[in-house]
């Protein structure tokens, strides 16, 4: 039998009990030994509310030490756990409510103040003990499902349509766990940042899962802020892992400090997720951080680990690296935008998830019978069977009769010195698209337009050239920081109308 996903806590807390597992922003700093207690505790209380093993308990919450009990609590009471962000709308949180039927909800009430919004709205009832502080409602009467393997529901933030339930089985987060930990080197006198939202794959496979198969330590901060960011990195964290638009932020705020470099920090594993390196960009953040940055491939739908890097200092490589041992990857050219050895990337092995919650049409469109996952990913293999992202099969451009891939578009113009971050779409015009560019700068270090067009000009060929450049100090984002670029055209349509 696949060992449970909590099987990794129980292991810490039989070993190290009193080795210190993680720390949050309302002053809880449990040791293992600590934070098993305070899921046996809240896994009495979930029992006393009605929850039964295969029932499913939505919890809505932001990073902190009660949130992780929650998640482990369902696993050891053998229901599954639904980790949704409370930044959410209540329109959002009530579809996925809907869909799911959960039997129980949780809510970080004390460190989250829309989950104290959302517990107030829910009528939810303020419970405390070893596990913190915590809002409870039971919404649904008990309704089991009988599939002992599944651990987690995530609903996708939904780039079309209306979110999907991913679920995820213990073995999925039990092989992410253990592969995480192998390829960052991770051990059990790391201290790592957890300020990768824990209600998506990334912070849930590789910091939380990954963590306590270590045994490592994680400081756990609520919603992302440079400025602690900063104040983290010079003060013993040793793992960090974030996405493009953190690293960069973060090195705009060093810039307005009077430094260049992250200079006198504990750093030794740096890693980069959710978007597509370029070059210029990943020199860049060598030369600040100081250590190698590794890049990595997955979603959501692969428990987040497919491909990951294990480069030294200064490879040039901006791949997302070789597969994990144990998984498989193939590209299909008959694809719009493949062909000459693109297509769209296919994934199959132990990292897949088993469909979409109560979904199954949307399960076939992408899950075939022999165990391939439609990624929906363009991609190609170099010849040293490393894997490149350069699109999506939805976001490919197609101007004037040529493939243009975002990717490149952005890369282009992340060179640029004034720009943190670049998401180029495009937008039919015509029986034409369009090449949209969306930048975000600094308010006090704003590029002029025309400038941007001559940099982009020097590096792409016509027809990859943006036709409109939209300079703003914020982009549309998902909770991880991730841009949500199907939300650009509707968040900017006064300055496109322009």
């Amino acid at each position: 039998m696949t060992p449970r996903w909590h099987s990794f806590l129980d292991a810490q807390v039989a070993e190290r009990p009193d080795a210190p597992a993680l720390a949050d922003t309302t002053g809880i700093h449990w040791t293992y030994g600590a934070l098993g207690a305070a899921c046996d505790a809240l896994k009495q209380r979930l029992a006393e509310a009605g929850v039964q093993s295969g029932d499913r308990v939505l919890i809505l919450s932001e990073n902190c030490a009660s949130a992780v009990a929650a998640l482990f609590a369902c696993s050891r009471l053998g229901a599954t756990a639904i980790p949704v962000n409370a930044r959410l709308t209540a329109a959002e949180i009530d579809h996925i409510a809907d869909h799911a039927g959960p039997a129980a909800v949780l809510l970080t009430s004390e460190v989250s103040p829309d989950a104290a919004a959302h517990a107030t709205r829910m009528g939810a009832q303020q419970i405390n003990g070893a596990f913190g502080v915590l809002h409870l409602a039971t919404p649904y009467p008990s309704a089991p499902d009988d599939d002992p393997d599944l651990a987690v529901i995530l609903y996708t933030t939904g780039t079309t349509g209306a979110p999907k339930g991913v679920m995820l089985t213990h073995g999925n987060l039990v092989f992410a766990g253990k592969a995480s930990v192998v390829v960052r080197d991770m051990r059990d006198d790391d201290v790592i940042y957890g300020v990768l939202p824990i209600t998506h794959v990334f912070g849930l496979a590789s910091i939380v899962t990954a963590v306590s198969c270590a045994g490592a330590f994680i400081r756990f901060e609520p919603r992302f802020s440079a400025a602690k960011l900063y104040e983290a990195l010079n003060k013993g964290v040793t793992l960090l892992s974030a996405v493009p638009q953190m690293h960069a932020l973060l090195m705009q705020y060093t810039r307005v400090q009077g430094h260049e470099t992250l200079a006198g920090s504990s750093l030794r594993v740096v890693t980069s997720g959710a978007a597509p390196l370029d070059p210029a960009w990943k020199r860049k953040a060598e030369a600040f951080y100081g250590v190698a940055l590794q890049n990595g491939y997955g979603m959501t739908e692969t428990t987040a680990g497919v491909c990951v890097t294990m480069n030294e200092f200064g490879d040039p490589d901006i791949s997302t690296g070789p597969v994990l041992p144990g998984v498989q990857i193939d590209i299909d050219e008959n694809v719009p935008g493949g062909g000459d050895g693109a297509g769209e990337v296919l994934v199959r092995g132990p990292v897949v998830m088993k469909g979409y919650y109560r979904n199954p049409e949307a399960t076939a469109a992408v899950l075939g019978p022999d165990g391939w996952l439609r990624t929906g990913d363009l991609g190609r293999i170099d010849t040293r069977n490393h894997l490149h992202i350069i699109g999506r099969t939805k976001e490919l451009i197609i101007h004037g009769g040529f493939n243009v891939y975002p990717p490149e578009v952005e890369a282009a113009l992340n060179d640029h010195p004034q720009v943190i971050q670049c998401a180029v779409v495009g937008r039919s015009v015509g029986g034409d698209e369009q090449v949209l560019a969306f930048v975000q700068a600094a308010e006090n270090d704003w590029p002029d337009v025309d400038e941007l067009r001559a940099f982009a000009a020097e590096r792409l060929a016509g027809y990859k050239r943006p036709a409109l450049i939209i300079v703003a100090t914020s982009l549309p984002a998902a909770p991880t920081g991730k841009v949500l670029k199907h939300r650009l055209v509707a968040h900017f349509s006064a300055d496109l109308a322009d």
